[in-house]
Formats: C-alpha cells, structure tokens, sequence
C-alpha cells in the first residue's frame, strides 16, 4: 500500500490534458508532463484493501499488480514498479493512454472517495521506464525449432508474439495495412496514442527477432491453408473489422462514412503523409454529425475540430447517463455514468456547448440532385421500462427534425471479423460471427489454428486483447512443446518458481 493515511489526507487529481483550445491545432498527444509530487500523492490514497477489486475480475482483465506499483512510486522506486508493471501487461503505454480503466470503477476507495488515478500512475511508470532506458531489446538466450504465424498486428497479435518469442519459438506476423499496429495504428488518433509510442515497441520486439511481414493479406494474398503447411501453428487475431451499417434512407448518399474509413484515412495523411488524393476524408468547413457515442465517436469528434470543420453534432440513441452511480449499477461494477472525453471538451471549447443530443433515432439521409449528402432526418424517442422489466423505445410524436450535414460519420460498432479467412479455412464461428474458439484455450475447429481477440470475443478493449494474446500463446506453446513456463491469467511473468509464488 502506499502512505496508511494518504486516502484521507490527499484528494483525486488526474493529470490534465492540454488546453483544449490549444492541442485542437494540431495532432500532437494530449497529455501534460505529470509532476512526480503529485503521482506520489496518488500513489498515497491507495488503500491496504483486504481485497484489491483493481486487478480482480471486475477490474483489470490482465490483473495488474496495481498495489504493488503504486506504492513503489509513492516510495519512487521506479524502476522497480516498472519492472511489477511489465510482468503483467505487454504494453503498458498502450493502456496507460488508451483504456477507460476499469480498475478505476472497481477501486475500493471509489465506494466513498473518487478513485486512485490508477492509469495515470501506469503510464507515467512507463514513459519514465523509456526516458531512462530501462525498456531494452532482450532477445531469447536459445531458440526452439517452432515456427508460428500470426494473422493481425492489434494488440492481441502483437501480444502473442511478444510472449511466444521470450520462449524462443520463431514468430511471423503477417499485416495486410502498411504499417503495424491494427487498430492501435489506425483506429486510434495520434492525439490520444501516437505513432512513435508504437514504434519504438515494434523496434524492440523487431530486435528481439519477430518478423513483421507487412502488406500481406492472408486470405487472398497468402491462402490460410499455405501458413497451415509452412508453419507449425497459426494465431488468427484478425479483429473485429466489420462496422455496424445504417441502412436508412438514402444510405447512398456520397459523404456517409464509417468511423474507421475517416480515422484511418486521416492517421495515412495526416500522421504519416501518405498522399490519398480524392480517397483522403476531410471535414473541413463541413456540417458534421457522428452517429455513436464511445470511444471511436470521440476521436471521430476530436479529428473533424482539427480538419476545422463548420459545426458538429453526436448523435446517442440512449439517454444522458446519470451524474452519479444509479441504484442498479453499484460499485464495483463499471461505473456507467456521464463523462467528458477529450472531444467533447473540445468541442464545447469551440462552440460553446457539448456536442452531444442524446435519444435521437436517424431516420433517413438527405441528399441533392447530385447525390451529395446534405443532411438527415431524425426524430426524438422515449425509454420506457415494459412489463417485463426491459426497457422500450418509443418515438415522440411530433419530435421530427432535420439536420443539415455534408458529412456523417457511423460509428456505432463492429460486427465481427470479416469472413474470407474462416470461409478459405472452413472455421467455426459462433451466431454473433466470431471465430469459433473457448477462452482459455483459444482452439478452433481445425488443429493448430488458434484465435484470440476481438475476432473470437468480439469488438473489445485493448486490455482484453492482451489478456487473449497471453493466454493465447500460452495455449499454443503447451500445443507446441506439451507444456508452457508463460503465464497464466492471474500470474505474472518470470521464472516458474517466481510465478509459483506469486
């Protein structure tokens, strides 16, 4: 733990981003230089919990020794936390900026208190584990004669190939996209993870002998059956790459996109400067309206502000969430109350107001003689509890509005994986569409072809992708040699006898 009364002396203070009107300019991270005091003063507030619900099952899915680093920067060993943190996540300055902290929500000091700024202290720990060279290449001492493939370079891919080359096997990951990374690279603006923070990882792991085979499109530039043959196991960890559509009125109205087609067309030509052309989506000077809230209608919010678009609106079809917990939503549970990201700060910097109308139903597009998107119309629904318990929408008589807009962005989700590598495979999948394969084993219906992540769980967060890439090289290590010394879930990476203790 960290100081025994800190969490009656110190109260939460999260590190601040930078000022909204500022960072709106350009792509660079969001975030400010932590100060040390104040890290420490959180690190402080972290409880003797008899039970620390923050790396339990409703906190942490790859159970993070949270305690333990945050009392090792309340005492400022670094080095030493950074070394706890990495014997759980693969990637903590994936998480440490990306995920929405779960750990928080089922912090125990948040029942009375507002939690420990738990992610805060991760990514802190890791940046400062970079800025003192402490993160270094360290290839395996011996090699087995094991080859594995590895289909997607998300998280989970990159995971599994992290894990199965510290026990020597030899690993290729094969990328359809130019750049590694999935959905970190191109799913997630810059402004929130950028692209050097991937690099320099894929650097490390490039050092320590993974193979990365990019613009590979297994499924049609490489058949599935020929990584069968050339190696002795196969991960697909495809994702979950097919969106959500809206099939409305006039759906083909020409500026109706979804999300992941305007972020990943922004990362190329604004990040990277790839030249797309007339292929490149820009919302400058446009009326814009997305469609879905969540993360990905957040950055699709924070993008079009920096194209410097006209106006913009997100569209929620649920109701505003409650300021506090409601009654059947109690700790320790995933707190599903308002909240202000980053966009919407933004957003309401530039216009005044938050950008959000919630309990709006689209019911059609609206587009000129030329086909070009000009707005949409919508109508205003009520929730209401039925008989059953559930929860019934219904429309507000009258409610009827229109909207102009010459760009609307879908982002309301994804679907499943796309279908052509289970289809070449003759894969199992599941009646949401998924790869068919159990957690904690990770098998499919063909021997030696295992999957994980977001194309076997559906769409999910990042830290749930590490936790299917470990387990998952784990499962295929022990397919491999009949036994595996890589972690299980809830142990942390080292020695078996360290883990034995742990």
């Amino acid at each position: 733990m960290g100081k025994p009364t800190g969490f009656k002396e110190y109260d939460r203070k999260k590190v601040p981003w930078r000022l909204p009107v500022v960072r709106v300019n350009d792509y660079d991270e969001i975030y400010t230089e932590p100060r040390v005091e104040q890290l420490k003063e959180q690190g402080a507030r972290c409880m003797d919990c008899g039970v620390p619900f923050c790396q339990s099952s409703t906190g942490c899915p790859i159970d993070n020794l949270i305690p333990e680093w945050n009392d090792l920067v309340y005492n400022n060993r670094w080095k030493e936390a950074n070394e706890r943190l990495h014997k759980t996540n693969n990637f903590p300055e994936f998480t440490g900026r990306v995920c929405p902290a779960p750990c928080e929500g089922s912090c125990v000091l948040g029942i009375t208190s507002p939690p420990v700024t738990i992610k805060n202290i991760e990514n802190a720990i890791v940046d400062r584990a970079w800025a003192e060279g402490w993160i270094v290449p360290e290839p395996p001492e011996t090699r087995t004669d094991k080859k594995i493939a590895i289909v997607g370079s998300g998280p989970a891919g990159l995971t599994a190939a992290d894990q199965l080359n510290k026990v020597g096997h030899t690993v290729t990951v094969f990328e359809r996209a130019s750049r590694i990374g999935g959905l970190l690279q191109y799913g997630i603006p810059n402004m929130k993870l950028s692209k050097e923070a991937i690099q320099r990882r894929i650097d490390k792991m490039t050092a320590e002998g993974i193979i990365f085979k990019t613009n590979v499109d297994v499924g049609k530039d490489i058949l599935p059956a020929d990584l069968q043959k050339d190696f002795d196991a196969v991960l697909l960890a495809c994702g979950a790459t097919k969106p959500r559509d809206l099939p409305i009125e006039n759906r083909d109205a020409k500026g109706v996109h979804f999300a992941m087609e305007f972020l990943t067309a922004n990362t190329q030509q604004m990040v990277h400067s790839d030249s797309l052309g007339d292929d490149f989506i820009s919302a400058e000077g446009k009326d814009v309206i997305v469609i879905g809230g969540g993360d990905t209608g957040t950055d699709c919010i924070g993008t079009s502000l920096r194209h410097g678009c006209r106006s913009l609106v997100n569209f929620e079809l649920l109701p505003k969430p409650p300021a506090e917990r409601a009654d059947e939503n109690p700790w320790p549970e995933w707190p599903r109350v308002f909240r202000v990201d980053y966009g919407h700060e933004e957003a309401e910097a530039k216009f005044g107001k938050d950008p959000r109308e919630y309990q709006v139903l689209s019911k059609g597009f609206l587009k000129d003689e030329q086909g070009n998107l000009s707005g949409i119309k919508t109508v205003h629904v009520r929730w209401e509890k039925n008989s059953d318990g559930g929860w019934a929408m219904t429309e507000v008589e009258g409610s009827e509005k229109e909207w102009p807009a010459q760009l609307i962005l879908l982002s309301m989700g994804f679907l499943g994986p796309e279908q052509y590598v289970a289809e070449s495979l003759k894969l199992e999948v599941d009646p949401r569409s998924n790869y068919q394969a159990v957690h904690g084993k990770y098998t499919t219906n063909i021997e030696g072809v295992f999957a994980a992540g977001d194309c076997r769980r559906g769409q999910s967060l990042v830290v749930w992708a590490i936790n299917e890439g470990r387990g998952a090289a784990r499962a295929i290590d022990t397919f491999l040699e009949g036994h595996s010394n890589l972690p299980a879930p809830g142990q942390t990476q080292g020695t078996s006898m360290e883990m034995a203790w742990s």
